[in-house]
């Protein structure tokens, strides 16, 4: 059988997007892993391979029914492995082919193919056409930019007609299918006359448009040229089939821009945009920016806003249904109803939720939006410390954004979401800028109307937006910025309140979320107090809540296990199921106690108790603090150490003490940092018991400042520093005057079981505190 003649089986590598005529030598890079597995079984044989294009370019696997089945029998003269994976080969085509039976379809595809033999005919007329050919693609040549004048050159010293036509077909770009249909045309004549068509076609269409760009420099206005321009351009892809490129992606940005309801001013910008964009090369890589640029501005909301639902009872309920107490931020939210039902338009209020963790800040927010029917987004600000968080980066820089308030809106796609800024009081700054400040723009009412953000360019408004802080302190908050907004506490919850919470909401939402039904498990009362007093000390009731889940999870086990059909939870298996209790209920001293003084603290987690002990010892009136105290503590500890000097023998203290003694002062938990200036009256009560040796009475404890005179000033966080002193079991609390009218903001439940005696001087404490 000879070389070019007869059948025979050959491995097939299926093209994508490209064709091979014989006498064509090119590289091709293959990467899918039949391809790669016929290239090795033809070098295994000698070298040949049948070269076929797939018909459709998208389709990763094609079958033997999606494959033309004239292809070019093409010798593979290098390979070469690439770093991706993929091999490039050099091939040399050989001789026209055709598919007459799929051999092998698995690993790799075996094909029986018969040589086609090319038909000659006159070879004048041959020779006709081919002069024909050559003067209409010089012409073509002349007129297009897309195939270079050398190769004019080398055509023309082509004398074989078929190998002429071949190379020709190469070097246009035409469609596949054209490109095809000459391959399978194996009449030499008809393969020229096939040719001569589409350059003749090919030639009129690029008159056409010398003649057209002649007439529109001459004639048209630059809006008419424009519009010409783009209708010239999809006149072309509709004539050469091309729907891809920059062409392409620019008429869809278009078609989103003429439904979108952009302002005028955004809509000037988005058209300036696209004109950069379609002409820039689709290879450019400022192309992608700019894509990036336009569909930031699309997708944000601008007008788009959704309808309140104005009606109180609803949102009463919705808020009651989602959250036990916090009847302040409720009230809140209702008057900001109500005034919406009576004004047509009203800027968002900028309500501050301060208040130690899991007391259901974030939550409330979010119940909030529900009560509203508005979108809900939450950022978190927490460890922010670039600007360009909140105001995004300029256009500029590589890998530019748009920052966390544009971010917010895009993701809320209305103008008046609910927008929750998450632990405001976490943000930091350094050498990249301080966003506490750039903050003060979003949260201002009177600006946030054109907030400006460094990536879209132009001003957003943001009065419809309902912001929602969150903190856990407010001295960490920079004061122009706590200007801006509207402060509500959320304090600790009572025993009481924890209760009603964990009957109520945690413990059927535990018991839903892992599978318990009340036939399963149940816990009365008793169990429940024992779970908030020794298993939790706490403000909020994110620990009791995992506690509660704890105890389901121990429940599921034994009914899955088929211990217990059903676990009744008690104060006795309490323990058993959580273990020995973490907490002693109550931190009142049992006996009154000489030196020992029980003061009020309040920290970012909410109020606590803090014991103040004083030791005299023998010594030269040396003044020692211990337990990791802060500047202001031990400026309260000196200011009390000097009034009691000054005051000794009126107090029935020796007024040579402080030349015979030394006095440690130490605060328990040393490993923890105590600092505040809440703490002066407690250690000047401490030091007077210990030095006249007055026991300080076991159910007092006591917050304030005191000055070098005695009087005791203001403090602040009363309410939480009450609740941990009813949570302590105290019974009395001694508190400046100045605070008395705090008292009303501690809840009922805890005035009515508690004494709290308002002071102005430190006699007054020491006659409630000390034991006569």
């Amino acid at each position: 059988m000879s070389e070019r003649t007869g059948t025979r089986d050959i491995p097939l590598l299926p093209l994508r997007g490209l064709l091979v005529y014989p006498s064509m030598v090119l590289h091709l890079d293959v990467g899918r892993e039949k391809s790669i597995k016929a290239l090795e079984r033809a070098m295994v044989d000698d070298n040949k391979i049948l070269l076929a294009t797939q018909e459709e370019v998208q389709i990763e696997e094609p079958d033997a029914e999606q494959i033309y089945s004239i292809g070019t029998v093409a010798r593979v003269k290098q390979m070469l492995k690439l770093p991706n994976g993929t091999i490039r080969v050099l091939v040399e085509g050989l001789q026209r082919a055709k598919i007459e039976e799929f051999k092998s379809k698995d690993e790799y595809f075996i094909v029986s193919i018969s040589y086609l033999e090319e038909e000659v005919t006159d070879e004048n007329e041959l020779e006709a056409l081919m002069r024909a050919v050559l003067a209409h693609f010089e012409q073509y040549i002349k007129l297009s930019k897309k195939v270079s004048p050398e190769t004019l050159t080398s055509v023309t010293d082509i004398e074989e007609p078929g190998r002429l036509a071949d190379v020709i077909a190469s070097h246009l770009p035409i469609k596949i299918d054209d490109k095809q249909e000459i391959l399978e045309t194996t009449n030499i004549k008809e393969r020229l006359e096939l040719l001569l068509g589409i350059l003749n076609n090919e030639r009129e269409v690029l008159e056409l448009e010398r003649k057209i760009n002649q007439r529109v420099k001459k004639q048209m206005e630059k809006t008419q040229k424009e519009y010409y321009l783009r209708e010239q351009m999809k006149a072309i892809q509709k004539e050469l089939g091309d729907k891809e490129g920059r062409a392409g992606e620019v008429e869809e940005l278009r078609s989103q821009l003429d439904k979108s309801d952009v302002p005028e001013n955004i809509r000037t910008k988005i058209e300036k945009e696209l004109e950069r964009l379609e002409k820039m090369p689709s290879t450019s890589a400022e192309g992608s920016v700019i894509r990036t640029y336009i569909d930031t501005l699309l997708a944000l909301p601008w007008t788009k806003k959704t309808t309140d639902n104005l009606d109180i009872k609803h949102a009463e309920d919705v808020l009651n249904e989602d959250h036990y107490g916090l009847e302040k931020p409720k009230e809140r939210v209702l008057e900001y109803l109500a005034v919406q039902k009576l004004v047509n338009k009203m800027r968002g209020p900028i309500l501050c939720l301060v208040g130690p963790p899991g007391v259901g800040k974030t939550s409330l927010a979010r119940s909030i939006a529900r009560a509203l029917e508005r979108e809900f987004v939450r950022i978190s600000l927490g460890g922010v410390r670039d600007e360009a968080e909140i105001r995004g980066h300029r256009r500029t820089y590589v890998g530019a954004m748009p920052g966390r308030i544009i971010q917010g809106m895009k993701q809320a796609g209305t103008i008046n979401p609910v927008f929750l800024l998450d632990e405001i009081d976490k943000l930091a700054s350094d050498f990249r800028g301080d966003p506490s400040s750039a903050l003060l723009e979003v949260l201002d009412p009177n600006q946030n109307d054109k907030f400006s953000d460094h990536y879209v360019e132009e001003t957003y408004d943001l009065t419809n937006v309902m912001f929602i802080t969150t903190a856990n302190s407010l001295h960490t908050i920079p004061r122009p910025l706590l200007d801006r907004m509207e402060t509500i506490r959320i304090s600790g919850y009572t025993e009481l309140e924890k209760l009603n919470i964990l009957k109520g909401y945690l413990l059927p939402k535990q018991m839903e979320d892992h599978g318990l039904g009340k036939d399963k498990l149940s816990m009365n009362e008793e169990a429940q107090m024992k779970v908030i007093r020794q298993y939790t000390r706490e403000s909020g009731v994110r620990n009791l809540n995992r506690e509660v889940a704890n105890i389901c999870r121990k429940a599921a086990k034994l009914i899955v296990s088929g211990d217990k059909k059903k676990v009744v939870v008690t104060p006795k298996t309490v323990e058993a199921l959580l273990g020995k209790p973490r907490y002693r209920y109550g931190l009142a001293e049992k006996e009154d106690q000489i030196g020992s003084v029980t003061g009020l603290a309040w920290t970012e987690t909410g109020g606590d108790t803090l014991n103040v002990e004083v030791s005299i010892l023998p010594g030269k009136g040396k003044l020692t603090l211990t337990g990791q105290l802060g500047d202001v503590m031990k400026e309260s500890a000196q200011a009390a150490f000097s009034y009691i000097r000054s005051r000794a023998e009126e107090l029935d203290i020796d007024p040579d003490f402080y030349e015979k003694n030394d006095i440690h002062i130490h605060v328990p938990e040393g490993a923890i940092p105590k600092d505040g200036p809440s703490a002066g009256i407690t250690m000047a009560t401490a030091l007077v018991s210990a030095l006249t040796g007055k026991p300080v009475r076991k159910e007092v404890g006591m917050t304030g400042e005191i000055t070098l005179r005695g009087r005791v000033l203001p403090i602040g966080g009363l309410k939480e520093k009450s609740l941990s002193a009813h949570r302590a079991g105290l019974t009395t609390v001694i508190l400046p005057k100045d605070n008395e009218k705090d008292i009303e903001d501690i809840p009922e439940s805890v005035r009515k079981e508690m004494k709290f005696l308002p002071v102005a001087h430190l006699d007054e404490v020491l006659k409630h505190a000390l034991s006569r």
